[in-house]
């Protein structure tokens, strides 16, 4: 058995996601930057976005934010 599972949700491109939303890339930066939109790194340090957030974002299903308290 493999100890580590295999993440096998599709992640998308900043530009794929600026497609999406008709925005520039560098807007989809500035969203993950200000926490609108969470963001993985590749090892060369490239952003990410979950496909199932993105979607959901771009559908108008508002994000779970953690409590302050």
């Amino acid at each position: 058995m493999n100890p580590h599972p295999v993440e096998t949700e599709a992640l998308l491109t900043p530009s794929e996601v600026a497609t999406l939303f008709r925005v520039d890339p560098k807007t989809v930066t500035r969203w993950a930057k200000a926490g609108k939109l969470s963001s993985i790194r590749t090892l060369g340090g490239h952003r990410r976005y979950r496909e199932s957030e993105v979607r959901d974002l771009l559908n108008g299903v508002p994000q779970q934010r953690p409590s302050d308290g």
